[in-house]
């Protein structure tokens, strides 16, 4: 599924303001091998339930940090059952407990906290995209959560060449908020990412 910047810029102002459910489908039919990327923070259920929506069987990979909250592990749970996810989990090669002990996590002012964010989530994210090999990959990326999200859309490339869909760029919380209620589904505002800790900080996946 392979695009110019100057096409997929023509397809962005073609997809704004187009259901979300219109562009996956657009994506999928277009796709050889399409994923979709979650961590179940909050909002996550929606690109969850609207990928599913379209394509059952999708492959959903989560890079699970060991550091989530009690909450989004609970949440995690219930969408999974829920939305019968596909889930392929991948994990830090080192235990939290075994970090915790020897390094913690360090402040993001901290050289090792480079380090840190290597192991509990860059590498496996690298691992798990290069266990799929995927052409598109569904995420939730929207416009307002930090600068450099501010600077792609619906549609954008990945630094490997992957095609990213992002189908609530445009979207704030109220319209979500609106999109979970008329479907009755849960959200959790409970969630910790241990490398980012500032809510405006990218933590690298999209970089």
């Amino acid at each position: 599924m392979a695009f110019t910047q100057e096409q997929i810029a023509k397809l962005n102002i073609q997809f704004k303001g187009i259901p979300p459910g219109e562009i996956i489908s657009w994506a999928v039919k277009n796709a050889v091998n399409p994923v979709v990327t979650t961590n179940f923070r909050p909002y996550e259920v929606a690109i969850l339930n609207a990928v599913v929506e379209v394509k059952n069987d999708i492959p959903v990979i989560w890079c699970d940090t060991g550091y989530n909250t009690p909450n989004t592990y609970k949440h995690a749970e219930e969408l999974i059952e829920r939305l019968n996810l596909n889930i392929d989990l991948y994990v830090p090669k080192q235990t939290a407990s075994h970090r915790d002990a020897v390094m913690g996590i360090p402040n993001i002012d901290d050289p090792k906290h480079t380090v840190f964010t290597e192991q509990v989530k860059l590498e496996p994210f690298k691992r798990a995209m290069k266990a799929h090999q995927p052409d598109v990959w569904f995420t939730n990326l929207r416009k307002g959560q930090t600068a450099h999200r501010d600077s792609l859309d619906i549609l954008s490339l990945s630094k490997d060449g992957v095609l990213k869909v992002s189908p609530f760029y445009h979207w704030n919380d109220t319209l979500l908020d609106a999109y979970l209620k008329d479907r009755n589904l849960p959200n959790e505002h409970k969630y910790f990412d241990p490398t980012k800790v500032l809510e405006n900080r990218e933590c690298g996946l999209h970089t």
